[in-house]
């Protein structure tokens, strides 16, 4: 968290001139949340669209990738909390199949945030160790599928996979 990630994706997309759709993943469940959120909106260009979507990204994806468009989608652990919440267990199966589907066949460029949750200790509760098990087997499917992977750590992008900076 607060690596710089998000702000990594906002200027890759906003250095190519192509238009933007900011897939946003959270929900404001607090008053801390609300103003992460509220933060995130205050320095994207007025000009990007927003989508709002805490589960069906997949389906956002396929709806509005197209040639000429960048869609940055922040943040895929965030809707991987949204997926383990919900009340039916096979939401999170279905909607990470979807994602990781559809995401070969889209247009235009796609730029996933998340945060790396491997690199702790092994949490003690047993949801905690879920989450972290799923989040490190999502990224390992998608960083296959991903021309590019970059981690970032304080700020600075480290690229793990594909064409530099």
């Amino acid at each position: 968290m607060r690596s710089g990630k998000s702000r990594l994706a906002e200027r890759l997309a906003a250095q190519n001139g192509l238009a933007v759709t900011y897939v946003a993943t959270a929900t404001a469940g607090d008053a801390e949340m609300r103003e992460r959120i509220e933060a995130h909106r205050a320095r994207r260009p007025n000009e990007w669209k927003l989508v709002e979507e805490p589960l069906a990204v997949g389906k956002v994806l396929r709806a509005h990738a197209l040639p000429g468009r960048v869609l940055i989608v922040d943040c895929l652990t965030l809707w991987l909390t949204n997926l383990l919440m919900d009340a039916d267990p096979q939401t999170l199966v279905r909607e990470r199949e979807n994602l990781l589907t559809v995401l070969p066949t889209l247009a235009g460029e796609i730029l996933l945030v998340s945060n790396e949750t491997g690199l702790g200790i092994v949490p003690s509760g047993e949801l905690a160790r879920r989450f972290c098990d799923e989040a490190g087997m999502l990224h390992q499917a998608l960083a296959a599928c991903c021309d590019r992977v970059i981690l970032t750590v304080a700020g600075l992008p480290y690229l793990l996979k594909g064409v530099s900076l």
